[in-house]
């Protein structure tokens, strides 16, 4: 998610029904990850890579490159259908559990923050099991022929465990990222101006606040990704879901440069994904 929890509540005062609230922010995200696919292709294809792989690590350019020599278009958007399925509930469930509890809890920022990171626990318990799936289909050379094919392999060889295997990574990943995401989007909205917060001011902010946040939280996101996709294609096996397991064999096979692999393209997935997604979730409002 790469609105803030401050976003929500000022967005939450213009008439709307709850629902409309979650139709718009399902759509907004769903939008948000398809246009922002591809960066994350090669941010996986990137972060995947080990120096126990035969072919070397390819930087951003050059990823790009031998992915549309090889594969063509159609290997950028590969897993896609994933992350369709997962980034619409997922979203849903953010705006209710983010709703449900700043109705519960007091009025001020510590609640709404609280509210935040109970919202974004919840959303990534739905979203993370297709996140996973997404990854091994966006890997070179996958051997699953799509969604269902990966579901249905992982669930028969590696058991239910392995879709939550990454789960604990990624809400630890996600707390300093809503941090650091909080603080930089405010102190760059104050930055921006001193009067009214136009739709451009949100979303300049927003995406200087992401790129911050992304890079941040890149190492993290490494072990999100070598846990999700291990045992694949190449991809070392861990005896276990310990974040300080695989953080030791990262730096330990490729030295603290394995821990940032990715972070271009990880920037230039969340600096943009705010406007796309604060874009998409005014204009449907407006349908209402």
């Amino acid at each position: 998610m790469v609105a803030t929890t401050a976003d929500y509540d000022e967005k939450s005062h213009d008439g709307l029904e709850f629902w409309q609230f979650m139709i718009a922010g399902s759509i907004a995200g769903s939008v948000e990850h398809m246009a922002m696919f591809p960066v994350d292709t090669l941010k996986t294809r990137m972060q995947a890579i080990t120096s126990s792989f035969k072919t070397p690590s390819l930087n951003l350019r050059q990823s790009l490159g031998s992915i549309l020599k090889l594969e063509g278009l159609g290997g950028l958007y590969r897993g896609i259908a994933a992350m369709g399925l997962g980034a619409g509930p997922a979203h849903a469930v953010y705006f209710s559990v983010y709703e449900s509890c700043k109705k519960s809890l007091p009025n001020n920022p510590i609640a709404h923050a609280a509210s935040g990171v109970l919202a974004t626990v919840a959303s990534d318990a739905v979203i993370t099991p297709m996140d996973l799936v997404k990854q091994r289909l966006q890997l070179k050379g996958s051997p699953y022929k799509g969604v269902v094919d990966c579901v249905r392999r992982v669930l028969v060889e590696e058991g239910f465990g392995a879709f939550y295997a990454s789960y604990r990574t990624t809400v630890v990943m996600n707390a300093p990222f809503t941090a650091v995401h909080f603080a930089t989007y405010e102190a760059a909205k104050r930055g921006l101006t001193d009067s009214d917060e136009t739709l451009l001011v949100h979303a300049t902010a927003g995406a200087a606040a992401g790129a911050l946040a992304a890079a941040i939280t890149t190492p993290l996101d490494v072990v999100k990704t070598q846990l999700q996709c291990q045992g694949v294609c190449g991809c070392d096996r861990y005896s276990s879901s310990s974040m300080v397991e695989v953080v030791q064999t990262i730096k330990k096979r490729d030295g603290y440069g394995g821990l940032i692999r990715g972070w271009i393209p990880r920037m230039l997935f969340h600096a943009p994904a705010a406007a796309i997604c604060w874009s998409t979730y005014e204009a449907v409002k407006s349908f209402f």
